[in-house]
């Protein structure tokens, strides 16, 4: 029940013309505070209910914990959410012997596109596509949980 994930931004968006699958995601928090976060999603007809303990000092890993839940009650807990919502278009790309889970973000978030590879163990080595940009592994302003609170379009870059 371990995620062991790195998190890249995305500088281009030639990673559409790879992807193999693409599905749209709305998901809101429960719970955002860093020791337990707790998420809900609807992630195309289903719901997903999410728990995820405090990030290991570098983000690259932290305990989590999913179980798929009914349609409705995801729409029913996403009403009970803290603040904003978030939406996003999450695209599935094979590179080498893993695959990218791309998310393009909308509304509050637009313009910001993040790649995450999840790994089986901290320093397993895989490979970078073309598009793949800086690493911000770590950089908790790029959780969705923190997108929630503090959006993209609110950022001074």
């Amino acid at each position: 029940m371990i995620e062991i994930e790195r998190k890249f931004l995305v500088t281009s968006k030639a990673f559409k013309d790879e992807a193999h699958k693409q599905i749209r995601i709305v998901q809101g928090f429960l719970n955002t505070d860093p020791e337990r976060t707790v998420r809900v999603r609807l992630e195309g007809d289903k719901g997903i209910l999410t728990v995820k303990g405090k990030s290991t000092n570098d983000g690259l890993s932290r305990f989590e914990w999913e179980k798929e839940i009914s349609k409705t009650d995801a729409k029913a807990l996403l009403e009970l959410c803290e603040k904003d919502v978030i939406d996003k278009l999450r695209y599935e790309v094979d590179v080498g012997q893993h695959t990218y889970e791309i998310d393009e973000f909308y509304k509050d978030n637009e313009g910001l596109i993040i790649a995450e590879v999840e790994l089986s163990h901290e320093d397993e080595a895989f490979e970078k596509p073309a598009w793949l940009g800086q690493e911000v592994t770590g950089d908790i302003r790029y959780y969705n949980s923190q997108l929630s609170k503090d959006p993209f379009k609110n950022w001074t870059l």
